[in-house]
């Protein structure tokens, strides 16, 4: 656009200098004086307009001194024939005229100006046909499902094994993971849980279970891990309690210190044994503190374990002070006043409570039906609880019970 502009600029210069050139001539032809010469020339000038640049106004002045006759040839009385002066004039006009030097820096400023088109700007129809608009994401939806293809954040946890069927159940969960930037906030926390010792393969099924370390702060994650490395925790133990317990790095520095203090004290247990504990079963720094407080109530008040009693217990069965207040009185009412158990056998072998009361009911009824339920190690053929409960049934039938399976089956259906 620039360049077709100093075209016509260009042309119109020309067409200026030659009214310019035929004015004077003209003049001439009726008998203008030289004087009336000399005076028109910058009147001629002024006609061809502004655009006329300083070049073309000498060029004006050529042809003046060219056209008219000088003082002395108006006195004598005598002028310049225009036939003679017309030579000038072509050869001024057949000189080419010099170009301004269209390098690409200029060409670069023109094309510069121009302005970019706006987003206001009118289109056709068949422009309008061919734009693609991409879909946009669900104004509201009830499963995060419709919202992957829309979201990098989504696609990536997918992508790493999150279960977002699972994640959505959990409160607000869905809100944040929608709220955050997987580069500047998801790889740095992913970053965090590998360097602490999570696997590739545990990190889907980790974020699954716990989607809101997404959403902590790094420096209050990594003072935690510190924490935990004060307490003489090694790598290895803090990479299995933070996988068997996804919630641990949530809480604060504080709650921790806390909840180790409570064990260690409740229960009487040394240092080592208190992180022992805490190493089998992590979940005891996230989960609640009062149903471990109402067992060790039980274990000690209904079911009458001694103190000493209950740390052992405890040591070799963490899992009882998370168990069933209902079913753990239940075992323990069969095993004890059924079976004939006593408490330091029960302490010995605490993994029985662990086991179903079903399980027991069946494997003791079918010894006592073959004359083999004998639990003191006192007399002959003892069989110990580990082995009541933890034997798979065949080997239980072949080496306990010394029966086939068939004969075992056959008696379960008499139940």
């Amino acid at each position: 656009m620039a360049l077709w502009a100093r075209h016509v600029s260009r042309w119109g210069c020309l067409l200026s200098t030659a009214r310019a050139v035929e004015l004077p001539r003209r003049l001439r032809s009726r008998g203008c004086t030289a004087r009336a010469c000399r005076e028109f020339a910058p009147l001629a000038a002024l006609l061809a307009g502004k655009e006329v640049v300083p070049c073309r106004l000498q060029a004006y002045r050529q042809l003046s001194a060219g056209s008219c006759s000088s003082p002395d040839s108006a006195k004598d009385g005598s002028f310049s024939s225009p036939e003679s002066n017309l030579p000038s004039v072509q050869q001024e006009q057949a000189k080419p005229e010099t170009l301004p030097d269209l390098n690409a820096k200029i060409l670069d400023r023109d094309w510069d100006d121009i302005p970019p088109s706006s987003a206001l700007e009118v289109i056709s129809e068949e422009e309008a046909v061919q734009i693609i608009a991409e879909p946009l994401p669900p104004v509201q939806s009830s499963t995060l499902r419709d919202y992957v293809d829309h979201s990098e954040t989504l696609a990536k946890l997918v992508h790493l094994g999150v279960d977002l069927s699972q994640v959505e159940k959990r409160q607000k969960a869905g809100q944040l993971l929608l709220t955050l930037d997987f580069e500047k906030d998801v790889k740095k926390i992913l970053l965090f849980l590998k360097d602490v010792g999570v696997e590739d393969n545990q990190l889907g099924p980790f974020l699954t279970k716990n989607p809101y370390i997404l959403g902590e702060d790094l420096e209050a994650l990594e003072t935690r891990v510190a924490y935990l490395k004060s307490k003489k925790f090694g790598k290895s133990e803090i990479a299995q309690m933070v996988s068997r317990a996804p919630y641990l790095l949530l809480f604060s520095v504080e709650r921790l210190d806390n909840r180790l203090g409570f064990f260690k004290n409740e229960l009487g247990l040394s240092v080592k044994k208190t992180k022992d504990l805490v190493i089998r079963l992590p979940r005891l720094l996230t989960g609640k503190i009062e149903p471990v407080k109402e067992n060790l109530q039980v274990c000690q008040i209904e079911l009458g374990f001694q103190r000493n009693e209950i740390q052992q217990i405890v040591c070799k069965t963490p899992k009882i002070l998370t168990a069933s207040k209902k079913r753990l009185k239940q075992t323990f009412d069969y095993l004890h006043n059924i079976m004939g158990i006593p408490h330091h056998m029960l302490t010995r072998f605490p993994q029985v409570f662990n086991s179903k009361l079903l399980r027991i009911r069946e494997r003791h009824m079918f010894l006592a039906f073959l004359g083999r339920a004998q639990y003191d190690p006192a007399q002959p053929s003892y069989i110990s609880l580990d082995q009541l409960v933890s034997l798979p049934d065949e080997v239980f039938c072949t080496e306990i019970a010394k029966a086939s399976m068939q004969d075992f089956e056959n008696f379960l259906k008499t139940l």
